[in-house]
């Protein structure tokens, strides 16, 4: 493993679900440690600090700080970030280009959107780098591995994918909170509506994962001409509806990443 001792500075919901999810894959805590002064409990062996460390050798860098925080945080990092340091940043808005202004001995910088499934090995994670050779990029991509898909991708693409990859989760928990809801509003105890939501979404999202059709065409399959699934497709499908509400969806979440973006580098 590349990054045998790794510095997380701050650890909330994000930070945190990653750091479940390499410990969950058999990471050593020892090669952790937590600088966030807010954080009360850790993971036996993991190392917690209530600020960064004045001096250390760290392989791994991860900023896992409120975005709005990198101006005060960064001069307190930036003497630890040194040519044998790659930094890999969680902070929604902040581009390449801000952090390389904060950082600018780091070896390597990453900008990542990963969601809360870290914890669970089943995140998307959109990757953009600056400074990283090949070989760079391979240990950056299998100490992510333990936590889902990582995808590189250019830079100009991050608010797109930290709408669908980042945000998405939120629109999925949505559309099943209001699955069951209409079940229950049909007459079904709502305990009832909730349970069978959630197991119908996790099976057709199992099975969507490992099928060759994609999920058009599994669509298609399950449906019947003239029966009960393509009754309720034709009222899904109507109006082009649930295609244009996803659109709108994706299309402000996108251009809100972008608007921080914009607020990032004036400040930066």
């Amino acid at each position: 493993m590349a990054f045998q001792s790794v510095l997380l500075v701050g650890c909330g919901n994000m930070a945190g679900a990653m750091l479940r999810g390499w410990l969950a894959a058999g990471l050593a805590p020892e090669q952790f440690t937590v600088a966030d002064p807010f954080v009360s409990e850790l993971p036996n062996g993991v190392r917690g600090l209530d600020k960064v460390p004045g001096e250390g050798a760290f392989d791994l860098i991860v900023l896992g700080i409120k975005p709005q925080l990198l101006a005060q945080v960064a001069p307190t990092v930036e003497p630890l970030a040194g040519p044998g340091t790659t930094l890999l940043s969680i902070l929604a808005g902040v581009e390449l280009a801000v952090l390389e202004a904060q950082f600018p001995r780091a070896a390597g910088l990453v900008r990542i959107m990963p969601n809360l499934s870290a914890a669970l090995g089943k995140s998307p994670m959109a990757l953009a780098e600056l400074r990283l050779n090949e070989v760079a990029r391979a240990d950056i991509t299998a100490f992510l591995d333990p936590l889902g898909t990582p995808e590189w991708i250019d830079e100009a693409e991050f608010d797109l994918v930290t709408a669908l990859a980042g945000s998405g989760p939120a629109f999925v928990y949505r559309f099943i909170d209001a699955f069951a809801s209409a079940a229950a509003e049909l007459g079904l105890p709502e305990d009832k509506a909730r349970r069978l939501a959630l197991a119908t979404v996790d099976g057709a999202a199992a099975l969507a994962v490992v099928s060759p059709h994609d999920p058009a065409e599994l669509a298609r399959r399950v449906a019947s001409p003239g029966g009960v699934t393509q009754a309720g497709l034709d009222a899904l499908d109507e109006g082009d509806s649930l295609r244009a509400i996803l659109l709108k969806t994706l299309r402000a979440a996108r251009d809100r990443s972008a608007e921080m973006a914009a607020e990032a580098r004036r400040k930066g």
